[in-house]
């Protein structure tokens, strides 16, 4: 059983390189030549497994923050603001999706090893958990506060494929009179399998999960939608400084400027028949 809040991914990055065009590239707004090193913790894990080759790939997720200037005295938040989540897999940096499932969108991945100078994926396991096997072992956990997690597996059988997410039970209801549960918690990510190279995949969609057997899993997931015009109006506007401000305005990159940040919803659900293990460390 991971334990999530102190599993972590830490890099270090190359000097900061000043930009052409941009004042503020990437939100930087020190001294070229500084080095950062970036950390955060994992909120999440998914694998993919190959049927025929047992193959197994890691992808996991990472906790969240708004887009800053890095690293400032004051104005520290960018103004139109949007989230920075970062996916990957033991290889690569990978792409969330902004679009349903149904939608193709251009995406970018990297190696980590070109993107950092240097990269740590430290997992933390919780030892001695146990496996609950019905709705009053998970009842009983629950109003125990001891730690629980859970896992769902299901098939792709049109590419015999595997994928298992894990995942901390941030959040559940239990009704102790009939030994009924449902976790309800996120974020996790799950592969987009028409970008499976028989390796990787390129693009992850971020989702919330659902549960109450031990037999179905549900996932809701998240997207891109474009606001009003009436609303863009504040919701573009920015405030301090401007991430897309130029270092020369009469000399902008090409395809300047870039779209603003667009608010995300969630509303795709997928369901599939599963495997779901939820497991308990007690909280001593």
């Amino acid at each position: 059983m991971i334990n999530f809040p102190r599993s972590t991914f830490t890099w270090k990055s190359h000097p900061q390189q000043p930009d052409p065009h941009y004042k503020y590239a990437g939100g930087y707004v020190s001294r070229p030549g500084q080095i950062r090193h970036v950390r955060f913790n994992l909120e999440a894990k998914c694998e993919i497994q190959d049927d025929t080759t047992r193959q197994i790939t890691e992808m996991f997720v990472g906790a969240p923050c708004r887009t800053e200037y890095t690293i400032a005295d004051r104005n520290l938040f960018m103004v139109p603001s949007s989230e920075f989540r970062m996916a990957f897999s033991r290889a690569r940096r990978l792409a969330i999706a902004k679009r349903p499932s149904d939608e193709i969108e251009p995406v970018s991945v990297a190696a980590l090893n070109d993107d950092f100078q240097g990269h740590t994926i430290d997992i933390r396991e919780l030892p001695g958990a146990t496996r609950l096997t019905d709705g009053a072992q998970i009842v009983e956990a629950t109003l125990a506060n001891h730690l629980l997690g859970a896992r769902s597996t299901y098939r792709d059988a049109k590419r015999g494929l595997h994928v298992t997410v894990e995942y901390p039970v941030n959040l559940i209801n239990v009704v102790e009179s009939d030994n009924e549960f449902q976790i309800c918690t996120g974020p996790v990510i799950l592969p987009d399998l028409n970008t499976w190279d028989g390796q990787e995949v390129s693009r992850v969609f971020l989702a919330h999960v659902s549960i109450t057997s031990f037999d179905y899993v549900e996932f809701i997931l998240q997207r891109e939608v474009a606001a009003a015009a009436s609303e863009r109006e504040w919701l573009d506007q920015p405030r301090g400084r401007d991430r897309f401000e130029l270092i020369d305005p009469e000399n902008p990159p090409p395809n300047y400027p870039p779209p603003r940040p667009r608010p995300t919803v969630y509303n795709e659900v997928w369901g599939f028949p599963s495997t779901n293990v939820v497991l308990m460390v007690e909280n001593n």
